[in-house]
């Protein structure tokens, strides 16, 4: 029996989002396991227009940050999304981080008393009808443990597999067994022959997240303290350049897929059999845009 397929991440570009929503009719009907929305250039909205654009293949939002709207206005859409699309909508949310609390103009509080609140007061919305499943966003153990408590399911970003077996460990059993509860991570991918220069791409895209506090602290929970705290030494001594050079192929081989076709395949499967349900690819290209890494996504899956 053929492996399934894993899910995958795709984002509403200006100027491509038409073709965004023609790429995601092509992976339903390549048959991947959903398409799921990181938070730039509006996620709602591109989940309203799959609501409508698509008739079986699960999608959601991953992330929509807590802060950036009202509850009540994201009731209202949620509860739309899930009755037009036949209950295929997936509700995550997350705190997100830093840099994105300056864009969207909000002091964030505690993140597990505010994502609790969160949940407990969209669930009391009653006046828009069903509400979807909830996807809670987590790195470390006390969100994961709530998202057991509360959700429908996790969803990691950026986590490496090494330590993911503990990471879930924070899950009841039932859970963690239960097709039903929605364990998904959000991984780097870039597929070419090339390793080096996939491995490349894949730097670049999580140099980024290297600078944000929350990302480093749970690096090193994963076993990464050496390489973090370099990043921190470079940070505080102003050499920001440095970052890049420790993230370590091993650290990268941990937390991304790269590579030819067939060791991406394989790593799929790699994170399924450390638990997680729906691997998310994020597909990089080092030899085009995100509409070039797609069509890598469905050569390399076809």
């Amino acid at each position: 029996m053929a492996e399934p397929l894993p899910a995958l991440c795709l984002i509403a570009v200006p100027g491509r989002r038409r073709r965004t929503i023609e790429l995601s009719q092509e992976t339903e009907r390549r048959g991947f396991a959903g398409i799921y929305v990181p938070s730039p250039f509006g996620n709602m909205s591109m989940c309203e227009a799959l609501s409508w654009t698509t008739s079986q293949v699960t999608f959601g939002t991953a992330i929509a940050p807590i802060y950036q709207r009202t509850i009540i206005d994201f009731a209202q859409s949620a509860a739309m999304m899930h009755e037009v699309s036949g209950g295929r909508f997936r509700f995550g949310i997350g705190i997100a981080h830093g840099p994105s609390h300056v864009r969207m103009g909000v002091t964030p509080g505690k993140p597990l008393a505010d994502t609790r609140a969160f949940i407990e007061k969209f669930r009391a919305q009653d006046a828009f009808g069903p509400l979807p499943p909830i996807i809670v966003a987590a790195l470390r153990k006390r969100m994961v443990a709530l998202s057991g408590e509360l959700a429908q399911g996790v969803v990691f970003a950026n986590a490496a597999r090494s330590h993911m077996g503990e990471s879930l460990g924070a899950l009841p059993a039932a859970k963690r067994n239960d097709p039903a509860f929605f364990i998904g991570n959000m991984i780097p991918t870039c597929i070419n022959d090339d390793v080096d220069a996939a491995r490349a791409v894949n730097r670049r895209t999580l140099t980024n997240y290297a600078f944000l506090p929350n990302y480093r602290n749970y690096w090193k929970e994963a076993g990464y303290v050496e390489e973090m705290e370099a990043i921190e030494k470079a940070l505080a001594e102003g050499r920001r350049d440095d970052v890049p050079k420790y993230l370590t192929d091993k650290w990268l081989a941990d937390n991304t897929l790269f590579g030819p076709a067939a060791r991406v395949r394989e790593g799929v499967a790699a994170w399924r059999d450390a638990g997680v349900h729906t691997p998310i690819l994020v597909p990089s290209s080092a030899a085009g845009n995100q509409m070039a890494a797609i069509d890598e996504v469905f050569t390399a899956f076809g």
